[in-house]
């Protein structure tokens, strides 16, 4: 199945998993080649310029000088040793597997995957997608699995904005259609990652990105319940995770918040889920965590309207300030955040928004701008009440709490403080 190769690797999808995966390759000596359908995405690489809070200017500055170029023509899949796709698996709008991506890019390799590729499939799926969806495409050209080309899936574990972790040191999970194909994504994969991980297939891998996340919303629903009532009983739920986080086995921290974010927890487990309910199961617990998740952004509200009560005021009228925007502390990723749904029912209540995030200089809400504060300390001073939706690094919540009329934190990052409220 040997051949020669004028590419090493071509990434397919170059956001927050592909461009990682391919200034790793690209530094550990390989001949990489992003493909990406933005002409946006692939001209500002190919000019030095990066477009996701990981990677900076200089960074990918560094891969073009080791030979990293952008495309946007499918054609360059033809001389390539091995592609990754790393497209996006988002929900349609009624929570179903949205695999267009997915496909789009499997029919651009089957329209031009030669003897002795690998592929693998990166992008989040439900398990037997890589079998049942990915396999049939390829092989429909006559080119067989494990025998002409090999198939992988490998989950991503990209962790945006994790300074302790990254894909050289995060153990790689692979598995293939074959235990050849196996073999072959190992074998790419230990080039630039310190671990490679063997499932036993394609449908084991699958499952264990689905379960890490679906095992971190279960975890973030209890404790978001468990916020819910704590105050009414009289517990600070914060101390009580601090003391029971010193228990050496048995217990791992998670925290209320908000609501879930970004590009998994909110997403992934409704992979899962989709997939349980097709063989006519019900998956109740992945269900109640969607549902108690989803209504935090509410749960907050309410908690800001009890806030402004207690001062005499009505959310209606009152000058509320928002801090962070973004789905996590120190990123610009706004994906699913939820500080849109807490702001869509603030508006709905009639309050007047303002909010600040250093990572965002623009942001809508309904398609409406809202204010954004130039001094978020100065603008708490003025607000009825400011809501800490992220801690990002810039926010001084020492003197936030000092400065603010009132602050709801909903992260619990402040210190005790007669102003400052926790969820």
């Amino acid at each position: 199945m040997s051949r020669s190769s004028t590419v090493d690797l071509v990434v397919v999808g170059l956001g927050y998993v592909g461009l990682p995966l391919a200034r790793s390759a690209a530094a550990a000596g390989l001949k990489v080649v992003g493909l990406d359908r933005s002409r946006r995405v692939v001209d500002g690489l190919n000019a030095g310029r990066s477009h996701i809070d990981d990677i900076t200017d200089s960074e990918v500055r560094a891969m073009r000088e080791q030979g990293f170029e952008a495309v946007d023509e499918a054609a360059v899949i033809a001389g390539a040793a091995a592609v990754v796709v790393c497209v996006p698996t988002p929900l349609t709008e009624h929570g179903a597997p949205d695999l267009g991506a997915v496909h789009a890019a499997v029919d651009d390799i089957a329209a031009h995957l030669t003897a002795g590729t690998l592929v693998v499939l990166e992008s989040t799926t439900y398990p037997g997608t890589t079998d049942e969806v990915v396999r049939p495409r390829l092989e429909a050209g006559g080119l067989r699995v494990g025998i002409d080309f090999h198939l992988a899936f490998s989950p991503e574990r990209i962790d945006p904005g994790n300074p302790s972790f990254g894909l050289e040191n995060t153990p790689k999970v692979v598995g293939g259609i074959t235990a050849d194909c196996t073999k072959a994504a190992r074998a790419l994969y230990e080039r630039f990652v310190n671990r490679v991980v063997e499932a036993k297939g394609t449908r084991e891998a699958e499952m264990a990105k689905l379960l890490e996340n679906t095992y971190r919303h279960v975890n973030i629903a209890l404790v978001n319940e468990m916020s819910m009532f704590c105050r009414e009983i009289g517990v600070d739920l914060w101390d009580a995770i601090r003391c029971a986080s010193t228990k050496p086995f048995g217990f791992a921290p998670f925290f209320p918040g908000p609501g879930v974010g970004g590009h998994c927890i909110p997403i992934d487990p409704n992979y899962l889920s989709y997939k349980v309910r097709s063989l006519g199961i019900p998956f109740r617990f992945v269900e109640l965590a969607q549902e108690i998740n989803q209504r935090m952004p509410v749960h907050v509200v309410n908690r800001a309207a009890d806030l402004l009560n207690d001062q005499g005021k009505a959310v209606r009228g009152s000058r509320v300030l928002l801090l962070g925007v973004t789905y996590k502390p120190d990123i610009s990723d706004q994906r699913e955040s939820p500080a849109l749904a807490v702001a869509e029912n603030l508006l709905a209540r009639g309050a007047e928004l303002v909010y600040f995030d250093p990572r965002v200089e623009d942001w809508r809400v309904g398609g409406e701008p809202v204010e954004r504060a130039a001094d978020y300390l100065a603008a708490a001073e003025t607000a009825d009440l400011t809501i800490l939706l992220q801690p990002h690094r810039e926010i001084d919540l020492d003197e936030l709490a000092d400065r603010a009329r009132a602050l709801f934190d909903t992260r619990g990052k402040s210190a005790d403080h007669p102003r400052v409220v926790k969820l």
